[in-house]
């Protein structure tokens, strides 16, 4: 279901990210066609080293750097795309994508890609909790995003408590059944 397939993962700036790691070493074992997105904030906790040796891609950042696209990666990138994974999925670009900002290349295929595009929110526990995340959510949910739920557990602020990025083999799995589903 995955072999040859083009899976656009977009990594947002949470502590989770090291998770999206695997996932990408997952998806690329499995034949999947890997391109990566990193926002700024994400470089602060992996590199794009990391992903540019599992996928054999360079990591994109830049919405106008000519890289391979001359209309932009905006443009190519979700032309391209079979399937948008965010994994983590901050606070911050839920709310974005939820209210339809486009201020980076990262949000701005939230808006271009037109194919399924699949969740994976990670955070603190207070900022999960909080109102206005959870309108966000059934904002992007309403808007047809599938979320990938987290989960419970040690978060790295210390605290105990739902925000937990799913793992990567969770994420593995339901993005299995996503595309299975779309065959």
């Amino acid at each position: 279901m995955v072999e040859g397939r083009e899976i656009l993962l977009i990594v947002t700036g949470g502590i989770a990210a090291y998770k999206s790691a695997e996932l990408v070493s997952r998806l690329v074992q499995d034949g999947a066609k890997v391109s990566v997105v990193m926002t700024a904030h994400a470089s602060n906790f992996i590199g794009p080293a990391t992903f540019e040796a599992l996928t054999g891609r360079p990591v994109l950042s830049e919405m106008f750097l000519p890289q391979e696209h001359f209309r932009g990666e905006h443009i190519g990138q979700a032309n391209r795309a079979e399937l948008v994974v965010v994994a983590p999925a901050t606070a911050n670009y839920i709310a974005k994508v939820a209210h339809g900002i486009a201020d980076d290349l990262a949000t701005t295929l939230a808006l271009s890609c037109t194919c399924t595009m699949m969740m994976a929110p990670a955070m603190n526990t207070d900022m999960w909790n909080k109102p206005a995340l959870q309108r966000n959510l059934k904002q992007v949910e309403k808007d047809g995003v599938k979320i990938i739920a987290p989960g419970s557990g040690w978060l790295s602020c210390g605290l105990v408590g739902m925000g937990r990025m799913a793992d990567a083999e969770e994420i593995h799995e339901c993005i299995i059944k996503q595309l299975r589903s779309e065959k």
